[in-house]
């Protein structure tokens, strides 16, 4: 029973990081740079419903930036979405406290990195970021998971 927990586990996070950097590279235009709007980044919200999307967003991220941005962008990024999809889980019992955590990783993490790499004005990096990933975790995550979440048999056991 382990082991197919286990490879369903696996299996999930490597769908969700598909998602995540296809979504991301398909959008590229408004998915990079100090004002984005990521649309992937909706499943920031889904370690809310099982733990296998932590690995699959912090992969999905990695190839995205990397394949798509920089290597400070697909480090540092990365590093972003890992903390939030920790704060996320642990915030699971409020979908809305849980979105918070995406947008104040990434506005901070990712806008003070936009400001290091390319200059101008760090509180407008912070607050651009901030702005985009706001409006993509409320307006798209939640209503997200509250599909998901109507599909229980999705994440039964894992």
């Amino acid at each position: 029973m382990k082991k197919t927990l286990n490879v369903r586990n696996l299996c999930l996070s490597g769908v969700i990081a598909a998602l995540y950097a296809g979504l991301t590279l398909l959008l590229a235009p408004i998915s990079y740079g100090p004002v984005q709007f990521r649309v992937s980044e909706a499943l920031t919200l889904l370690p809310v419903l099982t733990p296998a999307a932590g690995p699959g967003l912090v992969i999905g991220c990695f190839l995205a930036n990397l394949l798509g941005s920089t290597v400070e962008d697909a480090i540092i990024g990365t590093g972003a979405t890992f903390v939030a999809a920790l704060l996320t889980r642990e915030c699971r019992g409020n979908k809305w406290i849980a979105a918070f955590w995406p947008v104040i990783c990434n506005a901070l993490i990712v806008g003070i990195m936009l400001y290091a790499m390319f200059g101008g004005s760090w509180i407008v990096n912070i607050l651009t970021v901030g702005l985009g990933e706001a409006v993509v975790c409320y307006a798209l995550g939640i209503p997200l998971v509250k599909v998901l979440e109507k599909s229980p048999r999705l994440f039964d056991n894992v």
